[in-house]
């Protein structure tokens, strides 16, 4: 987006996988994982350390995931057993330090996640969220929005 400042990792782990930023948007020193979508919005502030990720790497099943290594060994993985959802950050938020976006989750229009949060799923607009697993804290008053 224009006037955005991006200092992140960005890692597209599908040929087809997509990320896009807003306007007047800033990551720091962060990773984007992308396997299908990551959409972040205008005016969001990311701090550094964060990450966010749009799958879950490898499927929940041993029997479907044993074999991983030696696949990427030979430049292949097989996504079809693997969790894929995009995520969606919405306008005005800002992602504390060392916080973890997990997949399928949009948090909403100028929301707050605080430093060291996992977040594993939505989160309302003009909240603030925090912990792990995120849970709200509080709700951004409205002449503060």
């Amino acid at each position: 987006g224009r006037d955005s400042k991006i200092n992140a990792s960005i890692m597209f782990e599908c040929p087809n996988g997509q990320v896009t930023i807003g306007d007047r948007t800033f990551i720091g020193a962060s990773n984007l994982v992308c396997s299908e979508k990551i959409v972040i919005g205008n005016d969001v502030l990311i701090a550094w350390g964060c990450t966010i990720v749009d799958h879950n790497s490898h499927s929940i099943s041993f029997s479907l995931r044993k074999n991983d290594v030696l696949e990427w060994k030979k430049g292949r993985k097989d996504w079809n057993s693997v969790a894929r959802e995009e995520v969606i950050i919405s306008d005005k938020t800002w992602i504390g330090f060392n916080s973890i976006i997990l997949k399928g989750v949009t948090i909403g229009e100028g929301a707050v996640v605080g430093a060291g949060s996992v977040v594993t799923k939505d989160v309302s607009p003009w909240t603030v969220v925090g912990g792990n697993p995120a849970k709200t804290i509080a709700e951004i008053p409205i002449d503060e929005r």
